[in-house]
């Protein structure tokens, strides 16, 4: 089976997460200090941030598949 493409995306985002959190010496509060700093100078900016929401929805296809077949 070929692999699919998504799975090169995800191999390089993970590589860039790794690169960023070696640059802090993998130290999550300077990485989390260095991510929101980043958040504040692209909202100043004018970037849209969108928050997270509180409780992911019920009606996903991934839950519906989940039980599909239980």
């Amino acid at each position: 089976m070929e692999p699919l493409a998504t799975d090169e995306i995800i191999e390089e985002i993970h590589a860039v997460r790794r690169e960023h959190a070696a640059s802090f010496n993998f130290d999550i509060e300077r990485i989390i200090a260095d991510l929101k700093k980043s958040e504040r100078i692209h909202t100043e900016q004018g970037w849209p941030l969108v928050q997270a929401q509180e409780t992911p929805p019920t009606d996903r296809p991934s839950k519906q598949i989940r039980f599909a077949h239980g």
